[in-house]
């Protein structure tokens, strides 16, 4: 369905979430404002948005290897306290986060994060690819396509390969309602055996 703009910034003054989680909050409770507001609470949502401005300086770092050493991954993932990152819930989380990235090779953490340029490249295609259709309705279908580019390519919103109705977003969302405290992913490195090595991985 498509989401009142009025309501989204309702929303989000009340819950500090952002306008993804604020706008599928929406059409998953039909535009109505208190189920919204209660769905990104039971998602962890609104408390890791109230957490936002706290620092994460302790965490751990989690190692995953996979096909049989072919394939590897370093995160870092933060958290508040040293007593948080210790709990086997906060373990648990990180090796699913390396096995995240490990499975949906993923360029960044965040959006913000990809450069400019690779965006505006993307948005060109879009556009050429939408040649000859009106004005407004290119810029609907560029727009439609670059939120499928972020899903494919930014760590926080790909679906979770374990539950594909549900992002990395939304489970650090779901982990920082369960342990009381920011959750966020720093960094994170993919190597591949053979990658890059004349032109081509093996």
């Amino acid at each position: 369905m498509d989401v009142n703009a009025n309501l989204v910034r309702e929303l989000r003054d009340k819950t500090g979430a952002g306008v993804m989680d604020c706008k599928k909050a929406l059409a998953e409770s039909k535009g109505d404002l208190e189920q919204a507001a209660r769905w990104l609470r039971e998602k962890g949502i609104a408390q890791a948005a109230k957490r936002a401005g706290r620092v994460a300086s302790e965490g751990s770092v989690g190692a995953y290897i996979h096909a049989g050493g072919k394939l590897g991954v370093l995160v870092e993932v933060n958290c508040e306290s040293d007593f948080v990152a210790k709990t086997p819930e906060f373990q648990t989380l990180v090796k699913e986060i390396a096995m995240q990235i490990a499975a949906q090779n993923p360029r960044c953490v965040r959006r913000e994060q990809l450069a400019p340029e690779l965006v505006e490249q993307e948005r060109q295609i879009y556009a050429s690819q939408s040649a000859g259709k009106p004005d407004q309705v290119i810029a609907k279908i560029v727009e439609g396509k670059l939120e499928k580019f972020y899903r494919d390519v930014v760590l926080e919103e790909q679906p979770w390969v374990r539950d594909p109705n549900r992002t990395i977003r939304e489970l650090l969302g779901e982990y920082t309602g369960k342990l009381g405290e920011k959750i966020e992913i720093r960094r994170f490195s993919r190597f591949q055996l053979g990658e890059n090595l004349d032109g081509r991985a093996a």
